[in-house]
């Protein structure tokens, strides 16, 4: 008779609401959140993604720029920007990801459009919060360093400030990407090219579900990794390796300093841009030479797609009720076609 019960309890479909009841206030704004505004919480997701990766990772960079001005050993070092950037990748997969599906990068929301049949509309949406992510994010740190960041342009003087401001090595160079004087945009393009490439072969690797080598819960870590592996490597020529960080941080050097923080065209050009086609470029080799239709999907990826796919609001249940069909999720006999059809939570 336990036994029995164990097992009805081990395919039973339990959903937060079972474990924890909310007040009547959540309650309600949770309703709206997945009705209405449901387009508000995924691209506010989408904001606060964005807003962790490029918090943590410009806050490391403004004490390395700051601290080399200062000629301060140890405030901070490229290993901790890179780190600190991977850091804040897996904050926002892992907090933001379940609500809008964690793009967090305008050329994977482009990448989206063009193979995954994402809605045109929504990409611009989500975009758009991506960007003023980025953009609020170098605004609080700017406010944060604000004391800092003025004395230190108080005592470099008008002429030298002049002089390093909108480089790397500047205040400015803390929120806009710029390359060093005398570099060749040519060679930029292509450090950013092959970086933007590897970077996107590894998202897609990630998240194929037939990848059993990469579980979900280590997709976050993998992707951080990639990221940190680049701005180690190949940063020192120039790399943005996402539109949202640049453009974001770049409008908020330009709130701060005004026009002339936008940097050269071309430089600003390829910070923006470049990432688009080499992302477009990967999904291509990654479909044609990686996808492959006849593997099996691992249990661990069937349990992350049967957790989307069965969501109370959103899912085969919501479905079904609308259908005027009746969904017990405490039920384990019944309704096997869609089980069959969606996966079971169970291990097996």
């Amino acid at each position: 008779m336990a036994a029995t019960v164990s097992n009805a309890n081990a395919n039973r479909i339990v959903y937060m609401g079972d474990l924890h009841k909310r007040t009547s206030a959540f309650a309600g704004w949770e309703r709206l959140r997945h009705g209405k505004l449901h387009w508000f919480a995924e691209c506010f997701a989408e904001a606060m993604g964005v807003f962790f990766y490029v918090y943590a990772g410009v806050g490391s960079q403004a004490g390395w720029v700051l601290g080399n001005i200062l000629k301060e050993v140890g405030i901070s070092s490229v290993f901790q920007i890179g780190f600190a950037y991977a850091c804040g990748i897996v904050l926002a997969i892992v907090i933001c990801s379940g609500t809008s599906g964690g793009h967090f990068n305008p050329c994977i929301t482009i990448v989206q459009v063009l193979f995954k049949g994402f809605p045109p509309l929504k990409a611009v949406r989500y975009i758009a919060a991506q960007i003023l992510g980025g953009y609020i994010a170098c605004l609080l740190i700017y406010l944060q360093y604000r004391t800092l960041i003025t004395g230190i342009e108080a005592t470099l003087g008008p002429v030298v400030l002049a002089g390093i401001n909108f480089t790397p090595s500047g205040p400015a160079g803390i929120f806009a990407l710029y390359v060093a004087p005398g570099s060749s945009l040519g060679h930029v393009f292509v450090n950013e090219f092959v970086c933007d490439f590897m970077l996107a072969m590894t998202i897609f690797g990630a998240v194929d579900p037939s990848n059993i080598l990469i579980p979900p819960s280590s997709t976050p870590f993998v992707i951080g990794l990639a990221y940190a592996v680049a701005i180690w490597g190949f940063s020192a020529v120039g790399l943005s390796a996402n539109a949202a960080r640049d453009l974001g941080g770049r409008l908020a050097a330009m709130t701060i300093y005004g026009k002339e923080a936008a940097g050269t065209p071309g430089y600003a050009a390829i910070a923006a841009l470049t990432n688009i086609p080499a992302t477009i470029l990967a999904a291509v080799v990654y479909e044609l030479m990686f996808v492959d239709s006849d593997r099996v999907i691992p249990q661990h990826h069937r349990e992350f797609h049967d957790v989307h796919a069965l969501h109370k609001r959103h899912g085969p249940a919501a479905l079904a009720a609308a259908d005027g069909h009746v969904y017990s999720s405490g039920s384990s006999t019944g309704h096997e076609q869609e089980k069959e059809r969606v996966g079971t939570i169970e291990r097996v």
